[in-house]
């Protein structure tokens, strides 16, 4: 994977992708370096990622310099997304369990089943993969996210066209791909018939879940309004008879006529406070933003967090702190870049550089322990948490 192919987001003013191109951004032709990561209350450092065509969930007890365990999540091989926004995800349940997810290819080009699987044993054994949803048609079911909420059940969210079929087969117009999700409430024993969260958001930019204090899961995601105008949308997502109610969250007016690979992130605070990172290249501009986020109006504290070159953006926060980590390319290759604040987000510190590599990597993930940020990132496919802290 080369450098100018994890920023063709950041490029993307240079020309618009139309929709019939999404293919060719699936990033199928790269390594997979995607992965994700979590630290659990006892300071255990997991880490999803693939080999070949097998799930890998890994654990260390010394903060990523060593694997203490690893084991394979499906035995029997499948094809596997395994890149850029369509990575696999671990989550943490309660009592220990340990929730995975991926998307997995069908045969006909940029399709895909959401895969899920679960261990009760710490990572002992996995159960055997299931699909997510009840739809089995050779369409997208892709870009997979997955979160636990506050009584433990499972929320997995993904981009789905099976719309984007119905509307082609009566002849109607339809942008973009329809966002839906499942849950479980019996630790991902079983899921319910999915739900529709919204019609026309694009086509393969990550969502984002966070778990809001009262233990409900909020999505934020990049939605299409009007002609192709790609912001973001926000919504809880309920567990029960309620319908998701989605607002407009951000206002940059970026037009673009496909989707640039490049989804938000979303944080929520003890105060209920929605922190977010979002990429627009709205007049020309490529930005990474940050704000807090007022669904239904203009965010709080709008910042440009980074310009040209910068991509990829994660976000966490804990007490008074928000850190954002992203990825900075220049001529000497790859900068692991920091911003943070000790304000509530109100304002942020400078960037500051805290890794470099002359290779791809997969995008950054931070995670949080006993109130100290950390970026899991694999620069060449090489493991490494790497801590905020100035040295």
């Amino acid at each position: 994977m080369r450098l100018s192919l994890i920023f063709a987001s950041s490029l993307a003013i240079a020309g618009a992708v139309h929709a019939h191109d999404m293919a060719g951004m699936a990033m199928g032709h790269e390594a997979p370096l995607g992965f994700d990561a979590a630290i659990d209350d006892a300071g255990h450092l997991w880490v999803v990622d693939t080999v070949g065509e097998h799930v890998r969930v890994r654990r260390s007890d010394d903060m990523g310099r060593d694997f203490a365990t690893s084991t394979i999540v499906n035995p029997v091989g499948e094809p596997l997304y395994a890149e850029g926004e369509n990575r696999p995800k671990i989550a943490l349940g309660p009592k220990g369990e340990l929730y995975v997810s991926w998307s997995q290819p069908r045969k006909l080009p940029w399709t895909g089943f959401v895969r899920f699987s679960r261990s009760l044993d710490g990572g002992v054994h996995f159960d055997p993969p299931k699909t997510v949803h009840t739809d089995r048609a050779e369409i997208t079911h892709r870009f997979d996210s997955l979160a636990v909420d506050g009584k433990g059940d499972i929320v997995v969210a993904w981009i789905d066209k099976r719309d984007v079929e119905a509307a082609k087969a009566k002849g109607e117009p339809y942008l973009g791909a329809a966002t839906y999700y499942s849950w479980s409430t019996d630790r991902g024993a079983s899921f319910v018939p999915e739900r529709k969260i919204v019609d026309e958001s694009c086509e393969c930019c990550r969502i984002a879940l966070a778990r809001a204090p009262d233990g409900s899961i909020d999505a934020f995601f990049r939605a299409i309004y009007g002609n192709n105008i790609r912001d973001h949308a926000y919504a809880t997502l309920p567990i029960g008879k309620a319908a998701p109610n989605v607002e407009r969250a951000t206002f940059t007016q970026w037009h673009i006529e496909g989707c640039p690979h490049h989804g938000p992130s979303l944080a929520i605070d003890g105060a209920g406070v929605r922190h977010a990172v979002w990429f627009s290249a709205a007049d020309g501009k490529p930005t990474i933003w940050y704000g807090q986020l007022q669904p239904g109006g203009a965010p709080a504290h709008l910042a440009a967090v980074a310009g040209a070159g910068a991509s990829h953006a994660d976000l966490v926060a804990d007490g008074g702190h928000v850190w954002i980590a992203y990825h900075q390319v220049s001529a000497k290759g790859l900068d692991l870049m920091l911003r943070a604040s000790d304000d509530g987000g109100a304002t942020f510190g400078e960037p500051r550089a805290i890794a470099h590599t002359a290779d791809a990597s997969g995008w950054p993930k931070l995670v949080v322990w006993q109130h100290r940020a950390f970026v899991a990132w694999n620069p060449g496919g090489r493991f490494r948490l790497v801590p905020t802290e100035a040295l």
